[in-house]
C-alpha cells in the first residue's frame, strides 16, 4: 500500500522504487524528472520557448509512476510480494 501511494503521488521522483530497494531504477526516474525540467527550462530560455516541449520527459516518467501505482493497488498482497519483493521485478 505504501509503495502504491508513493508511486501515485511521487512516482515521477521514483520514491516507490527507493522504498522497494530498487535504487538504480529510482535514480533513473528522479534524473528523468529533474533533468527533464532543468533541460526544458535551459533550452526554453535559449530558444525562446521551444525547449519547453522537453517537458514531455518528466510527464512520461510521472505517467509511468502512476501506472505502476495502479498496478500495485490491483495486486493482492501475496502477489505483490511474490512479484516485486521476492521476484525483484523492477519495472511494471
Amino acid at each position: 500500500m505504501q509503495a502504491a501511494l508513493l508511486a501515485i503521488f511521487l512516482g515521477g521522483f521514483g520514491a516507490h522504487k527507493f522504498l522497494l530497494g530498487y535504487q538504480q531504477e529510482g535514480l533513473i526516474m528522479a534524473a528523468g524528472t529533474v533533468g527533464g525540467f532543468i533541460l526544458s527550462i535551459v533550452i526554453g530560455l535559449v530558444t525562446c520557448g521551444i525547449g519547453f516541449v522537453l517537458l514531455i520527459i518528466p510527464f512520461a516518467v510521472s505517467v509511468i509512476g502512476l501506472i505502476e501505482g495502479v498496478m500495485y493497488l490491483t495486486k493482492s498482497d501475496e502477489e505483490f510480494v511474490r512479484t516485486y519483493v521476492q521476484g525483484r521485478r523492477p519495472w511494471f
